[in-house]
């Protein structure tokens, strides 16, 4: 029996109220989350040592990196009118990876379900008779579309192989190739990961977590926590991890490097093969075989890239449940962080920190020509309206 519910009219006013107000902030519609808003003002404020703004104005680029556990995208540029910083709000973001030559930006986002976020840069605003106009100073980052992927996927690493883009599928021991309509396909794995020449692709038991891009995908190189599937998984607390990563070589889907602890990164930079041995704080190149390091941080290594003859490499913090999983650090000493190094020494530049950060996931940079970040800047001087004018107006090519 349905039941009339009597509502005042200042009932119904106060609810309309709340509603017309809901999702007016453009930082929740860019990263279709409602809480983007809400970014806590301490996890922007930050450090620069030794020579960093020197070091980065050198490269001519805006470095983009991903905070995942703080939900922050921040890009960093030495420009001529002094350091920018500009960030954007995105849940859990991993994986990224700059299209230099189509000047797109490619982000994986790894909360459930999975969701690939692509950005460009504006290249103006539109004349409008209903707005002023915006300024498109730097040609700021927007979101133009996303995607979403089964949560199961664990997206990590992303990678340009030629023209296509290619991602870690963690949760699947996998290599994916990601399609422009939303679709993916399993494309390489582990030859570990078979029984009766199927591969086993229901449960993470590798954390196969990144990709060294080369000209193809047998060229390519691939990180992982193991390479024995075992009933230890990567997340139980027993996982197994003191010395037992590997480096999988593309070509005979085998390893090529033993010895290192939980590695990530792996990247290939002029014929050669760099990755950071996290557990121990160190990035460094693979010879013969064998990891040597070129540097050793406090921190646990996680995201590299290159520019010119520095060398980029995230810092994070060791978080305490995950402390087993860093043998060779102290806890205590870890900060959150980007390092500048001399790619031909090994050599300290500068480092930019985060007293209040976290966990760095991925680097990657691109022109401060083509853009010096994003539109929400850190101690800068647009306002809340002028940031919605931006919104309701910007362009892209």
């Amino acid at each position: 029996m349905n039941r009339r519910v009597r509502t005042s009219k200042a009932e119904l006013e106060t609810l309309w109220a709340h509603h017309h107000a809901q999702w007016r902030n453009p930082a929740q519609i860019v990263s279709q989350w409602r809480e983007a808003e809400r970014t806590d003002p301490k996890l922007l404020e930050y450090r620069a040592r030794g020579a960093w703004w020197d070091a980065l104005a050198a490269t001519k680029a805006t470095l983009l990196i991903t905070r995942e556990y703080e939900h922050l995208v921040m890009a960093v540029a030495a420009s001529k009118a002094g350091p920018r910083m500009s960030y954007l709000p995105l849940p859990h973001p991993s994986g990224l990876v700059v299209d230099r030559a189509r000047q797109v930006v490619h982000i994986a986002s790894t909360r459930n379900p999975n969701q690939l976020y692509e950005l460009r840069a504006a290249s103006g605003t539109l004349e409008r008779l209903d707005a002023k106009a915006a300024s498109c100073e730097g040609h700021p980052l927007v979101t133009t579309r996303s995607y979403f992927f089964p949560g199961c996927l664990y997206l990590h690493d992303l990678a340009l192989i030629g023209k296509d883009l290619y991602g870690n599928a963690v949760g699947h021991n996998a290599v994916v190739r990601l399609f422009e309509d939303g679709q993916y396909r399993h494309v390489w794995w582990p030859r570990c990961i078979e029984r009766n020449g199927k591969p086993m692709l229901g449960w993470n038991q590798l954390q196969l977590n990144s990709i060294a891009a080369g000209a193809d995908l047998k060229s390519s190189f691939f990180s992982a926590s193991t390479d024995s599937p075992s009933a230890r998984r990567p997340g139980h607390r027993n996982f197994p991890v003191d010395g037992r990563g590997v480096i999988f070589s593309g070509r005979t889907r085998e390893p090529i490097v033993r010895g290192l602890t939980r590695p990530h990164s792996a990247r290939l930079h002029r014929g050669q093969l760099w990755v950071d041995n996290s557990g121990y704080g160190e990035v460094g190149v693979v010879e013969d075989g064998c990891f040597s390091a070129v540097a050793r941080l406090s921190s646990w290594t996680r995201g590299l890239c290159f520019c010119g003859r520095v060398a980029f490499v995230g810092a994070s913090r060791v978080i305490p449940r995950f402390r087993q999983y860093a043998p060779g650090l102290e806890a205590g000493a870890s900060e959150c962080g980007v390092h500048a190094l001399d790619t031909r020494t090994g050599g300290w530049l500068g480092s930019l920190t985060w007293p209040y950060g976290n966990q760095i996931f991925a680097l990657d940079w691109m022109a401060s020509t083509d853009s010096l970040g994003f539109p929400f800047r850190v101690g800068g001087k647009r306002s809340t309206r002028e940031e919605k004018s931006f919104f309701y107006t910007f362009k892209t090519n």
